[in-house]
């Protein structure tokens, strides 16, 4: 069974940096594909970005290209979001993914495995 645990959220001030990492176990890691995805109250959640299991292609919604940047180290099983020059609409709850398939992990109804969320407050 895989878990995920993901840490790193916080309460930064707007144009802060910030890197989230999400810490992956129970299988191998290299065999997944990884995605963050983030939810404000009241609102759906909704992909950020993801990356496939070789780390070569990556993945992003429009209002974080540019600021933001995912990675992994498969050595480390840890996927990481670097946040750069936060704003007060990226403040949410961020959430990693794990599946197999690079397609299911960029849906928020159809990825297999969650972490549990970590909170990103932003103040401007």
């Amino acid at each position: 069974q895989v878990q995920l645990e993901d840490s790193g959220g916080g309460l930064v001030q707007a144009g802060d940096s910030l890197r989230l990492s999400c810490v992956f176990y129970g299988r191998t890691f290299k065999a997944y594909a990884m995605g963050w995805f983030r939810q404000a109250p009241g609102k759906e959640r909704e992909f950020v970005a993801a990356i496939t299991w070789t780390g070569g292609s990556t993945y992003y919604e429009d209002s974080v290209k540019g600021r933001f940047t995912i990675s992994r180290d498969n050595a480390k099983s840890t996927v990481y979001l670097q946040m750069n020059s936060v704003k007060p609409e990226d403040a949410a709850i961020y959430y990693c993914a794990a599946d197999e398939s690079i397609s299911t992990v960029t849906s928020a109804r159809r990825a297999a495995y969650w972490g549990q969320g970590t909170q990103v407050t932003v103040s401007s």
